[in-house]
């Protein structure tokens, strides 16, 4: 049996301003969108990230454990960190990793990642 994470879906409160998120500010590739059902999918090279619109705030703005891999997490941040919310800027890792933490409009959190060799 082969089994692959295909997408993950995030919970937003507000549907246009995620797409503005995740399409301007993240530069994410639109896959599809779905204005009726408040439902879009991102090209992230990889699974893929879906957004969805929800009116249970027990599913939105908390720690998601979604990570996003860059190639230079310096520059993904110095190009971010004045319009996008860094909880946590880029930090070494005692695994190895070095790690920034982001959150989206909805207060929904993610790791900003890039590989370090040892």
């Amino acid at each position: 049996m082969d089994i692959a994470v295909e997408y993950v879906n995030v919970f937003v409160s507000n549907f246009d301003r995620a797409m503005d998120f995740y399409a301007n500010t993240l530069g994410l590739t639109l896959n599809m969108k779905d204005d009726e059902f408040k439902y879009a999918s991102f090209s992230t090279g990889g699974s893929a990230l879906a957004v969805v619109e929800t009116d249970d705030p027990s599913l939105i703005g908390r720690h998601t454990g979604i990570g996003f891999m860059v190639k230079d997490l310096d520059g993904a941040y110095g190009a971010l960190k004045d319009i996008a919310d860094f909880r946590d800027p880029p930090t070494a890792q005692p695994w190895g990793g070095y790690m920034a933490m982001l959150a989206d409009p909805d207060g929904n959190v993610f790791y900003f990642d890039q590989y370090r060799p040892h």
